[in-house]
């Protein structure tokens, strides 16, 4: 086994629809191993296949801090049946970017969920028509007022695609609730990257909002538009693969 994770996860396109875009068929593994087990290690829990820890693409351990999140992850190895797809893996696949990546560099990654807070979703708002302006606020009203008086954070809110440049106490103050801990880290910057809201992802991660109250709250504008011009099938597919990376995310929040 000792290139047989390189080989999984070589020239995968992570997301299903991508590759269906690209007109690609990706070559898969057939599943390899029998069993697969969580076994205690130093700082965490590791999984197993057939007694054996499984690497990431960068020949780490897959471990993870808690035995939930642990066993979590060995129930996507589980569920492969006859080839190991990738795709159908999302919590590993964002383990995979924490261990090899998140935890080698977290201020920077830090910084790229700041780099959000200065142009945060969120704050921008439609000025027309009344249906959307109302959804807006229903959704996003909650996020402003919680980073004003949970983290002393006032934000300015603007209308339409205009840059608002947000004070710098507000930025400092919001950027201090990122978490410092990888694996949070890592799960707070996957969720800024599919809403395009780093609020979003500090609020869940804080306990303000639910996975699905801020799965709503990010997809309020694909919603309105959806309801206004319909459905397009491709784009719900998207739309389908973003969430599951979503509650991937989320469950990591949940379990660390």
């Amino acid at each position: 086994m000792r290139d047989i994770f390189d080989d999984i996860y070589k020239n995968q396109p992570l997301d299903p629809t991508e590759a269906a875009r690209r007109n690609m068929r990706p070559q898969l593994r057939r599943r390899f191993y029998k069993a697969v087990s969580v076994a205690p290690q130093e700082g965490g829990y590791a999984v197993l296949l057939d007694g054996r820890p499984v690497k990431t693409p960068a020949r780490r351990t897959l471990a993870a801090p808690t035995q939930v999140l642990a066993q979590a992850l060995a129930d996507e190895w589980e569920a492969q049946q006859e080839v190991v797809d990738p795709a159908a893996m999302p919590l590993t696949r964002l383990a995979n970017s924490i261990i090899d990546g998140v935890a080698d560099k977290p201020d920077a990654v830090k910084a790229e969920v700041a780099k959000f807070l200065g142009s945060d979703l969120v704050c921008y708002r439609a000025g027309s028509p009344d249906g959307l302006v109302e959804r807006q606020a229903q959704h996003w009203n909650p996020l402003i007022a919680w980073a004003r008086d949970a983290l002393g954070a006032r934000f300015v809110l603007g209308e339409g695609v205009i840059f608002v440049t947000q004070p710098e106490a507000t930025l400092t103050a919001a950027a201090r609730a990122i978490p410092d801990e990888p694996w949070r880290l890592g799960a707070v910057s996957a969720i800024t990257t599919l809403t395009g809201s780093a609020l979003i992802a500090l609020a869940l991660a804080h306990g303000h909002f639910s996975t699905a109250e801020a799965w709503a709250a990010a997809r309020v504008d694909e919603d309105w538009n959806m309801h206004q011009w319909g459905r397009d099938e491709l784009a719900l597919e998207r739309r389908a693969a973003r969430e599951v990376e979503m509650q991937a995310a989320a469950k990591v929040l949940a379990h660390v």
